[in-house]
């Protein structure tokens, strides 16, 4: 009867276990990649729609005016 080797079986579990933690770390990356692209394609439509002024403003309320009217544009 054959011997079992078990170097080679642990060898398989570290490489499995270092290509799934390699895997995870792109599909992190990737959500990454994906939101930052989301942040910004938010930020350049709400540019482009002219209240840039208004998330610029130091006051408080205007800041809320923003808020205020994003929710609005769903609800149209």
């Amino acid at each position: 009867m054959a011997k079992p080797n078990y170097s080679f079986a642990k060898r398989q579990r570290d490489l499995a276990k270092e290509q799934k933690k390699e895997e995870k770390a792109q599909r992190k990356q990737a959500e990454k990649a994906e939101a930052e692209a989301g942040e910004a394609a938010v930020v350049d439509g709400e540019n482009a729609e002219g209240s840039s002024e208004a998330e610029h403003s130091t006051d408080a309320e205007g800041s809320a005016d923003v808020k205020g009217s994003a929710e609005e544009k769903p609800a149209e």
